[in-house]
């Protein structure tokens, strides 16, 4: 029996509460009628227009994505728009579009660092920066591994765990270095690493690192740093989400993980 997209969205804001989300974000139905029912339900990293036709291909009712797709100012969402191409595609549909931004990064137990924090194999993780009403919730996580590795075992644990990708995975350090206690942050972490050398870590894994900051970070006695793709680090998040939602909601509605790779970086050349 299928759910209305108001009592399936109650579920996700539930364990994605709006308010833990950047002033700035754009989290929330950006398209749908909370009054039509949803049998199927789709999650993604980005709201591409690869995405959209899985969304059309199954039969989904409502994609939720934890990338924004209208995360700037508009005034319109045209159909010769690419943003806007993509709303009247849905619309037309009967498709709803559902945003869990920077509140599933902070949310606690099933958000995307702890999604992350566990894909790597981290205990006891709690978060980088925690935040001030409730200190289970926060940006990054930083937790322990079960045994120490050295840092190229670690590197070689991360691929194994995350989608592969074009960019691969990119390391500053000693590979040989002990690695126990590990920091990690979905996404753009670059911010964290003070907070990552404040907790302790041996290494940051995150995404969207920048030169100096990196060279800044390797000149230092901070931690080895670790840098994968943004979508990659993301990506995690995807089947615990899905995993979340169909509990919650008692299996009343189908719940899936989207095939489609969307980092787009899509090949490299040279070492």
């Amino acid at each position: 029996m299928p759910e209305p997209l108001r009592d399936v969205i109650a579920a996700l804001d539930a364990r994605y509460p709006p308010s833990l989300a950047e002033g700035w974000d754009a989290v929330g139905l950006v398209c749908g009628d909370p009054a039509e029912p949803v049998h199927r339900v789709l999650f993604a990293v980005d709201p591409t227009s690869a995405v959209v036709d899985e969304v059309l291909e199954t039969g989904a009712d409502l994609l939720v994505t934890h990338h924004p797709l209208l995360l700037t100012a508009v005034h319109g969402v045209p159909a010769d728009d690419p943003k806007g191409r993509l709303v009247h595609r849905l619309v037309r549909a009967g498709a709803a579009l559902f945003v869990a931004h920077t509140n599933a990064d902070r949310a606690p137990d099933h958000g995307v660092n702890d999604a992350l924090a566990a894909a790597v194999g981290l205990t006891d993780a709690v978060p980088l920066e925690p935040t001030a009403a409730d200190p289970r919730a926060g940006l990054g996580r930083v937790g322990r591994l079960g045994a120490p590795v050295s840092l190229r075992e670690f590197a070689e644990r991360v691929a194994a765990a995350l989608p592969a990708t074009a960019g691969g995975v990119r390391i500053a350090g000693d590979p040989d270095r002990p690695v126990r206690t590990v920091a990690v942050c979905g996404g753009s972490g670059g911010s964290m690493v003070d907070a990552a050398v404040s907790a302790g870590a041996d290494v940051l894994l995150t995404s969207d690192l920048k030169h100096h900051a990196a060279s800044e970070v390797a000149e230092s006695s901070g931690p080895a740093l670790c840098d994968v793709a943004h979508f990659a680090s993301e990506w995690p998040w995807l089947p615990v989400a899905a995993d979340v939602l169909r509990r919650d909601l008692s299996g009343r509605v189908e719940v899936a993980v989207s095939t489609r790779r969307t980092d787009p970086w899509t090949w490299r050349t040279g070492a």
